[in-house]
């Protein structure tokens, strides 16, 4: 008898365990589909269907329109909006994780971009599936996410929205401008932003140091006036007094996920390996800064 009870406590305590590891993360969750306002419907399907919606009243469906992008970020109200989301709005502590799931069709962001720019934007627990059934650059992606946090009543702040939105613009133009790719802009702004967080620069002048150390240490090279572009758009976070240090689990993630393309990529085994090596001794300084 004593041998049976024992053996249902152990079957009891197997289920609990089972049960927890087996639980969603968030099991209150809704996905929250943000189409562009300009597509079809047929093209709306299309979204569904990359998405794995097999149930539309299982989900929240909204449209993100020019309007939307002027009142969230200053955009022109007249833009053509064809980016689209799925969103998880997620409990906190969880994290946030960017897919693109379209990738042939978002041609200049990466999801690396989008999360250091929600990050900034203040959405820290979210899951994120981008798509677009047409080809566009991703830039207005955001908007439909900020829509997501706004119809589920989670404001985000706004001058930190138009920062973020300014961040990604930055990005992208360092691409376009210069010899550098996006995974090397997204390693280096994730750096950067961890150096804000640990040092609290109190002047311009501290934030163009930071800037040109982060440059020298991932020997990435830009014109004198991205430079300035990087100075001028991290001086504006300093002036905000965003916490990076808050979310430096979520920017070592940022990191990781992008030094773990290097082979998929095919880039300079060399310049990774000097990269990991670089963030391997700056997570072990900055974790006991913030333990």
């Amino acid at each position: 008898m004593k041998t049976t009870l024992n053996m249902m406590k152990y079957i009891a305590l197997g289920l609990i365990l089972f049960g927890s590891f087996a639980m969603p993360v968030s099991a209150d969750s809704t996905t929250i589909i943000i189409y562009g306002d300009k597509l079809t419907d047929s093209q709306r399907a299309e979204v569904r269907e990359l998405l794995d919606i097999s149930d539309q009243e299982m989900v929240e469906e909204h449209d993100v329109t020019g309007q939307d992008y002027a009142d969230y970020i200053n955009g022109n109200p007249r833009s053509n909006m064809y980016s689209s989301a799925g969103i998880i709005l997620e409990s906190q502590g969880t994290g946030l994780e960017v897919n693109i799931v379209t990738p042939q069709n978002i041609t200049e962001v990466t999801a690396e971009m989008y999360e250091n720019a929600l990050l900034t934007a203040g959405a820290e627990d979210a899951t994120v599936n981008v798509v677009s059934p047409v080809q566009v650059s991703g830039h207005s992606a955001l908007t439909g996410i900020y829509k997501a946090y706004d119809v589920e009543g989670e404001q985000l702040d706004k001058e930190r929205m138009e920062l973020a939105n300014e961040e990604l613009n930055v990005a992208t133009d360092l691409v376009d401008n210069g010899d550098v790719n996006q995974e090397e802009v997204s390693n280096l702004l994730t750096e950067i932003k961890k150096m804000i967080a640990e040092q609290n620069p109190a002047t311009r002048e501290d934030v163009e140091q930071i800037v040109s150390e982060q440059l020298n240490k991932l020997e990435i090279n830009l014109s004198e006036q991205d430079r300035q572009m990087l100075v001028d758009l991290f001086d504006k976070m300093k002036e905000l007094e965003i916490d990076f240090g808050a979310v430096k689990e979520q920017l070592d993630s940022i990191t990781n996920s992008i030094v773990e393309k290097a082979e998929d990529l095919g880039l300079d085994e060399g310049f990774w390996d000097k990269v990991a090596n670089f963030f391997r001794d700056l997570f072990r300084s900055i974790g006991n800064l913030f333990s």
